[in-house]
């Protein structure tokens, strides 16, 4: 089964990687796609662990929209900041394995 999380702080191909290498590599999805412009994480996987997820990607700075408020929004955004370079590094590496 699949559902979609709408989270903040999503900005790039990068936010994107990262979100998607931590939702599989935590075995919290089968599968992960994340539409960058309207800031959705689309989720294959159980939705009974819904909350799992939405907790794992606050975690790394994409919290779910309406969740977060005040510094704990400062927080998440330099994570997301941090995630976001992160994915970067690991897309430029596997550009250069390709």
């Amino acid at each position: 089964m699949s559902y979609t999380i709408a989270v903040e702080n999503i900005k790039c191909g990068g936010c994107a990687n990262s979100i998607k290498s931590r939702l599989v590599e935590q075995q919290l999805a089968q599968a992960v796609d994340v539409d960058v412009a309207q800031g959705e994480v689309h989720v294959d996987g159980n939705p009974a662990w819904r909350e799992q997820v939405v907790e794992a990607l606050a975690k790394i700075g994409y919290p779910e929209v309406g969740s977060v408020e005040g510094v704990k929004a400062a927080a998440a955004k330099a994570k997301s900041v941090v995630s976001c370079a992160i994915g970067r590094i690991d897309n430029a590496i596997n550009d250069k394995d390709t």
